[in-house]
């Protein structure tokens, strides 16, 4: 089908004009003022809105295999879509773990026969993320794989991180890290601080990130090779990252929409909505990552979409698993919790993931003519609040209830086709 996009403010990281865009047999054809229209082309009305490159999100858990009670690739694909997601990085911490190219192949498969984005397998960086043992980087590196990870656990092994690296540096890839380092945060339930303090919860340093964070970015100047942070959640740790940057080695970063936007003093509610991994911080903590997204210092917003099934996040903190949903609201946490640039939002929702994950050759392009047509059309100024039972995600664990989000999808495009139309999920 061929789509004519009218009425767009276009922006992407060749700069901002006004204009309609033509897109056709999965591609972009025209762009320009004032198109006109062919009996073939279906209409969509972009008045008051921006359309940029599609979003990439480099950190979503789907949850398929395993724990498809809580996710499955077809409905969180279809949350990425209505947040204007094309594509999305799918963690490892499934059950079988993607550490073979047998469940890496299933999860892409998967996300092709949904078709709501696309789903780009990570792999894990040891086997069964257990710590212990490399899974084969090659093979997996063959089979499509550009990000591996053991999210949810950082390696605790220098001398097997420092091995990883050093395989990593021969292949096109990139080891992207769950700074923890778990001998400081066992019992843990939320930051350590004056607010933990008053709870009388057991504290969770920001030293056991900090410390990590060093280490790997040490090991990043030992062997040329790659690293990307996730979640970033302190002053500390962007200040070091912002150093290492400014010493030229190859590192990137991640910031969550919650680590930007709420703080640790949410969890005097006693509610494990507000239980996250790593936990939300203080003021100062939020204002850096802020700081380090509007410095370029972090790269990348990212959502860490962790669906759960009710019951478990009823439970008490100290048993409840940690992790909220994102995929939805990300752009509306952004534009109404961020001091920057639409252009600089947009960027770190869209090139700059779609180069860290390896897939910039097909998303997060410039919108230009003979480009692959994966694109957003957002009202940025649309204010509007979650109603949890709307959302497209199987699971519903938000804790963005009754706070007021900034920035709407209108409609996203994905490989050429509308998969959401004014707000809505079309039919296939």
């Amino acid at each position: 089908m061929s789509y004519l996009v009218t009425g767009a403010r276009v922006i992407d990281q060749n700069g901002e004009r006004r204009g309609d865009v033509r897109v056709n047999d999965g591609f972009i054809v025209e762009v320009g003022p004032d198109l006109s229209r062919n009996d073939q082309d279906r209409v969509l009305d972009a008045s008051g809105c921006v359309l940029s490159p599609g979003f990439v999100d480099l950190h979503v858990h789907l949850r398929e295999p395993g724990r498809e009670d809580a996710e499955t690739i077809e409905t969180g694909s279809r949350a990425a879509a209505l947040g204007g997601f094309t594509a999305v990085v799918a963690m490892p911490n499934t059950d079988p773990t993607q550490d073979s190219v047998e469940v890496v192949d299933f999860v892409r498969r998967q996300g092709e026969r949904a078709g709501w984005c696309e789903v780009s397998p990570s792999g894990s960086i040891t086997v069964s993320r257990a710590g212990e043992q490399l899974t084969p980087f090659a093979e997996l590196a063959d089979a499509g794989v550009r990000l591996f990870t053991d999210d949810g656990n950082g390696v605790q092994d220098p001398l097997l991180m420092r091995r990883a690296y050093e395989y990593a540096s021969d292949l096109d890839v990139t080891l992207a890290q769950h700074c923890e380092v778990e001998s400081l945060t066992a019992g843990a339930v939320m930051h350590e601080g004056e607010c933990c303090s008053k709870l009388g919860l057991p504290g969770w340093p920001s030293l056991a990130e900090e410390l990590m964070v060093h280490r790997d970015i040490e090991l990043v100047r030992l062997t040329g090779a790659r690293a990307h942070f996730l979640h970033l959640s302190t002053a500390g740790s962007v200040d070091l990252v912002r150093a290492a940057k400014g010493a030229g080695l190859p590192v990137t970063a991640e910031a969550t929409p919650h680590h930007i936007s709420l703080t640790d003093s949410l969890l005097a509610s006693y509610n494990a909505l507000y239980k996250v991994n790593p936990p939300l911080r203080t003021p100062q903590d939020l204002a850096a990552v802020r700081d380090g997204l509007a410095d370029g210092t972090i790269d990348a917003i990212a959502t860490d979409h962790a669906p759960h099934v009710p019951e478990s996040k009823e439970r008490p903190l100290d048993q409840a698993p940690p992790g909220m949903i994102g995929l939805e609201t990300a752009l509306g946490v952004a534009l109404a919790h961020l001091e920057m640039p639409l252009v600089d939002v947009i960027a770190a929702m869209s090139w700059k993931p779609a180069a860290i994950a390896g897939i910039a050759d097909r998303h997060g392009r410039p919108v230009e003519p003979g480009e692959p047509a994966n694109l957003t059309v957002f009202d940025p100024s649309t204010e509007w609040e979650v109603v949890p039972a709307q959302l497209a995600s199987k699971s519903h664990n938000t804790p963005y209830v009754g706070i007021p989000l900034r920035g709407r999808v209108r409609h996203t495009i994905f490989n050429g086709d509308a998969v959401v139309i004014d707000g809505k999920l079309q039919d296939k």
